[in-house]
C-alpha cells in the first residue's frame, strides 16, 4: 500500500502538481493568523518567513490529526510562497488596488519567488524544512493587460500577484530555478525532504 501524504494547503495548484507527479494527497487547511505570526517574528529573511508559515501550517494540522484518534497519514506537508522584489517581501495582495500596484512594479523586472516547505513524519515526529527560490522575469505589461488580468480575479489570491500556470503564464518571460516552486510546491525539494526523513518519494506514488 502506498504511503499517504496530507497537504496542509487549499491551493489547487499545489494539489494539481502533486497529482500530476503521481501523488494524490489528502487535504486539510489550518486556520492560522499568518499576519500575526509574522508580526510576532520580526526581522526574518524571505526564506525565514515562508518557512515559518509552512511549518506553522503543517504543525497545526499534525496536532489536529494526532488529537483526532483517526488513522494517520505518513506525512503532513505545509507550504507557503512569497515574492521578493527590490528587497521587499510580499504575499497575496487580496485587493485589486494592491495587485495593480504590484503588477506595475513587477512589469519588466525580475523577482525572487520563495516557497517554504515543511514535512512532518507523523510516526516519528521528525520534521524537514527548506525553501525553493526561483527568479521570475516578468515582461513589460500594459495597463490594459494589467486591468484584464486583475478582472480574472487570479492575482488577488496568489503570492506576488501572478501565477505561471494560469492567466498570468503569458506574462512570465523566463525563470531561473524550479518551475514547480513557482507553482507552489517544489517536487525536487519535496523529494529531498522526504529522503531526509527516511522516505522515498516513489513510495507515495498512487498504486497503479
Amino acid at each position: 500500500m502506498a504511503k499517504q501524504l496530507l497537504l496542509a494547503s487549499a491551493s489547487p495548484a499545489r494539489k494539481a502538481t502533486l497529482i500530476s507527479a503521481g501523488i494524490t494527497p489528502n487535504i486539510a487547511v489550518a486556520d492560522l493568523d499568518e499576519d500575526g505570526l509574522l508580526a510576532a517574528n520580526p526581522g526574518l529573511t524571505a526564506a525565514g518567513q515562508v518557512e515559518l508559515l509552512a511549518t506553522a501550517k503543517a504543525s497545526a494540522i499534525a496536532d489536529e490529526l494526532r488529537a483526532s484518534g483517526n488513522p494517520l497519514p505518513t506525512v503532513v506537508v505545509g507550504c507557503d510562497s512569497m515574492l521578493e522584489m527590490h528587497g521587499q517581501v510580499v504575499g497575496k495582495p487580496r485587493t485589486a488596488e494592491v495587485a495593480r500596484e504590484r503588477l506595475r512594479a513587477m512589469s519588466g523586472n525580475p523577482g525572487d519567488l520563495h516557497t517554504g516547505h515543511c514535512v512532518i513524519d507523523l510516526k516519528t515526529g521528525q520534521m524537514g524544512v527548506g525553501t525553493s527560490t526561483t527568479t521570475v522575469y516578468i515582461g513589460e505589461l500594459t495597463d490594459a493587460e494589467i486591468a484584464a488580468y486583475i478582472a480574472t480575479g487570479e492575482p488577488m489570491v496568489v503570492a506576488g500577484s501572478f501565477t505561471i500556470d494560469g492567466y498570468g503564464g503569458p506574462f512570465v518571460e523566463r525563470i531561473d530555478g524550479d518551475h514547480h516552486g513557482v507553482v507552489g510546491i517544489s517536487l525536487p525539494l519535496l523529494r529531498t525532504l522526504l529522503a531526509d526523513l527516511g522516505h522515498s518519494i516513489t513510495e507515495f506514488w498512487d498504486e497503479r
